[in-house]
């Protein structure tokens, strides 16, 4: 499993928080992002459950996280990618997953 964290950083109020936003997602189970996800001290109840609209589709799990949490979250080994990727990994672990070549 590979824990990835985008480079998005979208300027946003959410709740209290003014900040720029990324993604935390992985292209494994999503039991050990959770477990990287308490490691960065990151909720439970921040991970945004995103299955797939239609069957085929790609599950867009993910926890999203301040720029603060995002360099916590590469200091303990996520991975970083370009955003206009995040799409591109998680169709290819669904695919993976489902044994499609």
């Amino acid at each position: 499993m590979t824990v990835y964290v985008d480079d998005l950083r979208l300027p946003a109020r959410v709740g209290r928080y003014q900040a720029r936003w990324s993604h935390l997602f992985t292209d494994g189970p999503p039991e050990e992002l959770h477990t990287f996800a308490a490691g960065i001290r990151l909720r439970r109840t921040w991970f945004q459950h995103k299955p797939p609209p239609a069957p085929g589709g790609v599950d867009l799990s993910h926890y999203d996280v301040t720029d603060t949490k995002r360099a916590l979250a590469l200091a303990h080994g996520a991975v970083p990618v370009p955003a206009h990727r995040s799409a591109e990994i998680l169709r290819d672990a669904a695919t993976r997953r489902a044994g499609v070549r």
